[in-house]
């Protein structure tokens, strides 16, 4: 049984100086950060009743990171324990719990409570809680990320299916799947993920795949006791590991930065493809990527192709047409009839923040700020809106390494900031559009000639004008070089 922090029962404070909106990797991370900088005045709000953000939501079959443990972990909390090179959702989860226990977080954490508005009144945010509450805070930082709103496509009918249907990320574990007829839909991180792990049990699965994904092996193996015995008593050896798998992340950069260099990754990749498929071709042709590789995010897995060969699993490359009560009719107008609907669709990467009213100076709301599409400086500040700040903002996802590692370099500049008003005596700080729209114009112009603007492909990444709000195009440690610390010339003090 997981513990829990403090419910809703216990009020939240007014009055504080610091509100932290999320209990995953950021929220939990800003909390650590806070407290070693000698800023305990904090609050954690978090909508659900126990913390882990994704890694609490995303508890579906077969559910693991792909980026190796030792580099997805906060570089402040090493955890010699992990019991495979690629860790498993239980296990991240526990790591959280472990972040929350050993820096005693939880007694600020209050949970059920869902922040649904945060208005600038020319000194502090009145932060806006669903059951009707209210807390002034000086700062807020906003640390729920961007893959937290399921999305689910409108397909004619759905409403009317006499079966069971969930998304991933909602995972209906009370819906036992043993003999039934199962519809995916979609083809992501998340379906190669369960599918394997549920196509076994079932007594039928079908896939309907829109766009065959680029699938490469997974280098997953179990970490022996040995290993966590050696890395527990010196601690050295899991840095070292960590600094080797580093490295080799980022000699991805170059490929994603310039095409030419995915040639390579590419030909290996047609190569798992034709020993997986070797004897099948109609299904290898059905599964062969169309776009350039790198263009829609890598997947990792050992075992997903050998599941789409089993006798129970048919892949459906048609278009859904609509649904109807007892199954799927794709546009040749066959109907295949399922009970059960699972979708590996993915997240409203733009909606999280769209779903909250943001309001900054002179009453500018957020969702206007960003009516052309989402930007910030470095993704974690926004030009009208003070002392607000985001982490895992605009551009600064990766489709290379740890996502961790651009939380920690978010949370340093987060920290310099405060201190920067400190030291001035500031009320607040606020970003200078002009600098944004300049650093924006960077990102967009690197951004142009990247992997994830060729090979005619449309992603998650990309927003409904076609611009790509989503990647850091770069390094991770020129992002790290360049949130080191505030530039004066970016901001304003407001006094």
């Amino acid at each position: 049984m997981r513990l829990e922090g403090r419910a809703m029962a216990e009020r939240v404070p007014s009055d504080v100086e610091i509100v932290i909106v999320g209990s995953g990797f950021a929220g939990l991370g800003a909390a650590v950060k806070l407290d070693e900088a000698g800023r305990p005045d904090y609050v954690i709000l978090e909508k659900d009743d126990a913390l882990g953000g994704t890694w609490r939501d995303n508890d579906y079959p077969g559910c693991a990171c792909d980026v190796e443990s030792y580099l997805y972990s906060f570089s402040f909390r090493p955890n010699p324990n992990w019991t495979r090179t690629f860790a498993r959702q239980p296990e991240i989860w526990d790591y959280l719990e472990d972040i929350a226990d050993h820096y005693r977080l939880r007694d600020r954490i209050h949970f059920g409570a869902r922040v649904v508005g945060a208005e600038w009144d020319g000194s502090r945010w009145e932060v806006r809680i669903a059951d009707g509450s209210t807390v002034r805070a000086r700062f807020v930082i906003w640390g729920t990320g961007a893959l937290h709103v399921p999305s689910i496509p409108e397909i004619d009918g759905l409403d009317r299916f006499a079966g069971t249907a969930f998304h991933s990320a909602r995972w209906d574990h009370s819906h036992d799947l043993r003999d039934r007829r199962v519809a995916v839909i979609g083809t992501g991180a998340s379906a190669i993920q369960f599918v394997p792990a549920i196509a076994p049990g079932v007594a039928s699965l079908t896939l309907f795949q829109r766009t065959a994904p680029w699938v490469l092996p997974k280098p997953d193996r179990p970490i022996s006791d040995r290993t966590r015995r050696l890395t527990a008593r010196f601690p050295v050896l899991q840095k070292l590991i960590r600094w080797k798998l580093y490295w080799q992340h980022e000699m991805l950069v170059a490929g994603f930065l310039n095409p030419r260099f995915m040639t390579l990754i590419a030909r290996f990749g047609r190569r798992c493809l034709d020993r997986a498929f070797a004897g099948a071709p109609a299904l290898k042709a059905e599964l062969t990527p169309t776009f350039t590789i790198g263009c829609k995010r890598i997947l990792l897995s050992n075992d997903y192709y050998p599941t789409l060969r089993r006798d129970n699993v048919t892949v459906e490359t048609g278009d859904i047409a609509r649904i109807t009560e007892n199954g799927v009719v794709t546009a040749d107008g066959v109907e295949h009839e399922v009970d059960t609907i699972i979708f590996g669709t993915g997240f409203k990467v733009g909606d999280g923040m769209a779903q909250v009213a943001v309001t900054g100076r002179g009453g500018v709301k957020l969702v206007d700020a960003w009516r052309d599409g989402s930007q910030a400086l470095l993704g974690t500040t926004v030009a009208g809106f003070p002392n607000l700040f985001l982490v895992v903002g605009p551009n600064t996802g990766l489709g290379h390494s740890s996502m961790i590692y651009m939380i920690e370099s978010q949370l340093n500049y987060i920290l310099d900031a405060l201190r920067v008003v400190d030291r001035h005596g500031a009320t607040a700080i606020d970003t200078v559009a002009e600098r944004q729209d300049a650093f924006n114009a960077e990102i967009q112009s690197r951004l142009e000639n990247a992997v994830w603007s060729q090979g005619g492909c449309v992603s998650w990444y990309l927003d409904e004008h076609g611009r790509n709000r989503t990647l850091w195009p770069g390094s991770t440690f020129s992002f790290r070089r360049r949130t080191r610390r505030i530039d004066p010339a970016d901001h304003e003090l407001l006094v």
